[in-house]
């Protein structure tokens, strides 16, 4: 029984529990489709606003556009009556003008139809006034007719050789006074001249002063004890011959206190031996593969050395734009001599003295100072041509396209072309002013180089010789030969026609020493 109330009870909760639920859900869609229909409601409102505010702003927009049309169009109306306004003025002013023109146009012709009449009337004036002065001018010259035939008749002579005689007289008068001042302008220009000149010579050398002496044949080489004297002269004396060999100098070591000296008459060959003395000398071997190959570097160093002397030549001067091979014979101008004269030296001074000159004058420095530095250029060419050093100066200035004022310059110093320049005597002058100082310049040195120069040539032409020097002052030739072409009979016998050669052929006081030197050398190099 209880378990079939449990049962009921059971069955009825879960009906009601049904029913419950059913209603509850039944209430909850119905909220929801409610408030599904206030939202859906809500939303159609929104829109319904939204496209009114939409059709409201393009309305706003439409009527916005329409009024700045509406401007635009008041402006552009504006603008086009300004400018219609504008070119109306304008066609009314040239109207204005063109009336105004109009009449003064008028006016002018009105003047000038006056101006006609009254030309007209002036020229019949003038055409009476002229007929009545060809009557005067027509009597005028009977009257003269008539006083010359009775003057002729006084005179008996004629009006022609009246004239032809006074004319004679005239000009006799007029050519003695004309030569008498000729001549007195020409003493006057002369003594001038002459005058001016002198003072601008004297006025350039004493502003170019600089001292002379003599070019020597020998270099001093300061050490800084004797006890070096020893290491230079080997054993037996092997050290200084391998030096002179190599060099071309005598090397005297005698007993003069921390000097050696070097005697050649080439300044070349007695630096190299100085600069390579002064290397062996610090790096302490002193010995003869260690010479010769110190000789050798110091050899192809000198090359160096003549540009560095050239280019610091030409920057002393303030010359520019010079071509490097013309600078590398400026350098040689410091180992060369003229008449005992170092030849830089020399070239330096009359560079300076034409440029001082030239500015006297009035000329171009810059020319002048460039034709000075060159003159003597011809004289260190390397290879000697059989030419005049000035005409080959001239020509080794063309090939470096030198001006046409220096090259002239450069030939004509000694006359062997024609001057064509104001630089040109001015050069020549400077040369002779350099040259002639006391104590310049010796011709004895010139002399006795170019007969040791000529000594050397002579070796040098025979078969087989390597090297030649001059030493001792030309008292002695050394003559190293090839072993390879020369044997020891042969170099015997090279000596004897040697000696024999420059007793026909040269001129020298004393007796000259033939000396030929033949080493034989093995050389081999282990790998």
């Amino acid at each position: 029984m209880d378990a079939l109330y449990i049962i009921i009870t059971a069955l009825l909760s879960i009906g009601i529990g049904f029913a419950i639920d059913r209603y509850l859900l039944a209430a909850a869609s119905e909220k929801k489709k409610k408030e599904a229909q206030e939202k859906a409601k809500l939303i159609i409102k929104e829109a319904e606003l939204s496209v009114e505010k939409t059709i409201q702003e393009a309305d706003n927009q439409k009527k916005n556009k329409m009024i700045e049309a509406k401007e635009h169009f008041l402006k552009l109306k504006s603008e086009f009556e300004e400018e219609a306004n504008r070119k109306k003025n304008i066609l009314q002013t040239n109207e204005n003008k063109l009336r105004q023109r109009e009449q003064n146009l008028a006016k002018l012709m009105e003047q000038n139809k006056r101006r006609e009449t009254e030309i007209t009337a002036i020229k019949d004036s003038l055409m009476e006034q002229t007929e009545i002065i060809t009557k005067k001018k027509e009597e005028a010259e009977k009257l003269r007719l008539s006083q010359v035939q009775q003057l002729e008749r006084i005179a008996n002579m004629t009006a022609e050789d009246a004239r032809n005689q006074l004319m004679e007289a005239l000009r006799g008068e007029a050519e003695s006074k004309a030569s008498i001042l000729i001549k007195n302008i020409t003493e006057e220009a002369k003594m001038s001249a002459t005058k001016e000149a002198k003072k601008v010579v004297i006025e350039t050398i004493q502003r170019t002063a600089t001292e002379h002496a003599i070019e020597n044949c020998i270099s001093i080489f300061h050490i800084e004890s004797d006890d070096i004297k020893g290491k230079i002269i080997g054993r037996e004396g092997r050290n200084i011959r391998a030096l002179e060999a190599a060099t071309g100098v005598e090397i005297i070591v005698d007993d003069t206190p921390e000097a050696i000296i070097i005697s050649g008459f080439d300044p070349v060959r007695r630096e190299i031996a100085r600069l390579s003395l002064q290397r062996l000398v610090v790096d302490g071997r002193i010995h003869p593969a260690r010479i010769e190959e110190i000789v050798a570097k110091t050899s192809k160093n000198i090359e160096e050395e003549i540009v560095e002397l050239g280019e610091r030549t030409v920057i002393d001067l303030g010359i520019h734009g010079l071509h490097p091979e013309l600078i590398k014979l400026v350098g040689r101008m410091r180992f060369r001599s003229s008449y005992g004269q170092n030849l830089l030296q020399h070239s330096r001074e009359v560079a300076k003295l034409c440029a001082t000159m030239a500015a006297e004058l009035g000329l171009n420095t810059k020319l002048a100072k460039r034709a000075g530095l060159l003159h003597d250029i011809g004289k260190v060419y390397p290879e000697e041509p059989d030419l005049p050093h000035a005409i080959l100066g001239m020509e080794l200035a063309k090939k470096y396209k030198e001006h046409p004022e220096v090259c002239n310059a450069i030939g004509a110093h000694h006359d062997e072309i024609e001057m064509t320049s104001l630089i040109s005597p001015i050069i020549q002058a400077c040369d002779a002013i350099s040259g002639s100082r006391p104590g310049a310049r010796r011709e004895v040195m010139e002399t006795y180089l170019k007969r040791l120069n000529d000594l050397e040539a002579m070796a040098l032409s025979l078969e087989g010789v390597q090297k030649c020097f001059a030493i001792q002052a030309g008292r002695e030739l050394r003559v190293i030969v090839d072993a390879d072409k020369v044997n020891d009979e042969r170099a015997g016998l090279l000596s004897f026609e040697l000696s024999q050669k420059i007793e026909k052929e040269m001129q020298y006081p004393g007796h000259i020493k033939v000396t030929v030197i033949r080493e034989m050398r093995a050389v081999n190099y282990a790998k």
